[in-house]
């Protein structure tokens, strides 16, 4: 089947841009994916996206954005894309076994937050456990909180909330941290920073309620257990951009992330365009996101008119 554009992802990149180039009257196709609406339909309440002064629930924004992208005439899949092929002019994307094919395509895979995989941390997911303090660290104001890694994410993690909550305990594996030494120091001046190094997160604790209240940890060469209580457990051990249908296809850059001019959305290949997560390794914000989904629209849109 052949299309205008073609929009792979559903998070606030994709749906930001399906709404912009349905706009242009560009009958946009989107592809929504394994999980409709990207990583906040697993947010429960969303605080810092403009629109909300109350804050709305990560599902609930995600339902508007697609509610007014279709508005506007864009033609959902609820189809993954398995395959595709990119060639100037002429992209071409598999879902359920049939080709759809356009001479743009915008990207907005985005990227998957990593986990610890520990006992407890899936059903505390959004109860106490989070992957994102700029995103949740305002619920855990005042209050006491461990970030997970020794990268410079988890060094910034801990800044930030430490400018927030009463303490913030950085759990390593390792005595030496793999952070840039600036970063570590910064994060060791905070006098509410604290430290539990060589120890490994093995299971969480929930209370009778069921959100967060304790991470037992191991000490990677005594194997001696502790139970350390708090409020809110961060999780900064990095992200995995969805880029596996690009490898080899498109310019990634070492992390896996898809490399876009500057100031732009363009990729390494004419007529492709990326948004949202899978090109951005420094904000990772719906807000950001969103703006890139735009810019996305707006370049593919000028794309065609110069073809």
């Amino acid at each position: 089947m052949e299309h205008h554009v073609i929009i792979i992802g559903s998070g606030p990149a994709g749906f930001t841009a399906a709404i912009y180039a349905a706009r242009a009257n560009l009958a946009p196709i989107l592809f929504e994916g394994l999980q409709p609406g990207g990583q906040l339909t697993t947010t429960t309440e969303v605080e810092n996206f403009p629109g909300f002064p109350d804050g709305i629930g990560g599902p609930d924004l995600m339902d508007l954005l697609r509610r007014q992208s279709e508005r506007f005439g864009t033609r959902i899949v609820a189809e993954e894309v398995s395959a595709v092929e990119i060639a100037p002019r002429r992209h071409a994307v598999e879902a359920a076994g049939q080709w759809h094919r356009a001479p743009a395509l915008i990207v907005a895979t985005g990227a998957t937050a990593r986990y610890l995989g520990i006992p407890g941390e899936d059903d505390l997911k959004g109860r106490g456990v989070s992957a994102c303090a700029t995103c949740d660290g305002f619920f855990f104001r005042d209050r006491s909180v461990f970030v997970v890694g020794g990268g410079d994410t988890a060094m910034e993690e801990a800044g930030y909330l430490a400018g927030i909550c009463r303490t913030v305990t950085v759990i390593h594996r390792r005595r030496e941290f793999r952070a840039s030494p600036i970063m570590v120091e910064k994060a060791r001046s905070r006098g509410n920073v604290r430290l539990e190094l060589e120890q490994v997160p093995v299971r969480l604790v929930a209370t009778d309620s069921g959100t967060f209240r304790a991470v037992v940890v191991r000490h990677v060469s005594t194997g001696e257990e502790r139970t350390l209580e708090g409020d809110g457990f961060f999780v900064a051990v990095g992200h995995t951009p969805q880029t596996s249908l690009f490898q080899g296809k498109l310019e990634l850059d070492p992390g896996g992330y898809i490399v876009t001019r500057p100031g732009t959305t363009r990729t390494s290949v004419e007529g492709v365009f990326a948004a949202g997560d899978v090109q951005d390794r420094t904000y990772r914000q719906a807000v950001t996101a969103a703006g890139t989904g735009c810019m996305a629209a707006l370049e593919a849109q000028r794309y065609l008119e110069s073809l």
